[in-house]
């Protein structure tokens, strides 16, 4: 997918989620969610294709644990 072809999927995208959220249709609901998968799948193979790690979450730390400091 090239750049340009990238930035139209991501205006379907946000189209599809505005629509969504102004009718609560159920088939835009799901047209929504398949764009928002070729969006993510673009973007991870960008990120394959370039050898940058994806973004991470960060690693949740347990406040319970003892010597755990602030």
């Amino acid at each position: 997918m090239n750049a340009r072809q990238f930035f139209d999927k991501v205006a379907l995208m946000r189209k599809l989620q505005k629509e969504y959220f102004r009718t609560r249709s159920k088939t835009t609901l799901n047209q929504s969610k398949a764009v928002e998968r070729e969006v993510d799948a673009e973007i991870a193979r960008v990120h394959d294709a370039l050898g940058t790690p994806a973004a991470k979450v960060p690693e949740q730390r347990n406040i319970f644990e003892e010597g755990a400091s602030w």
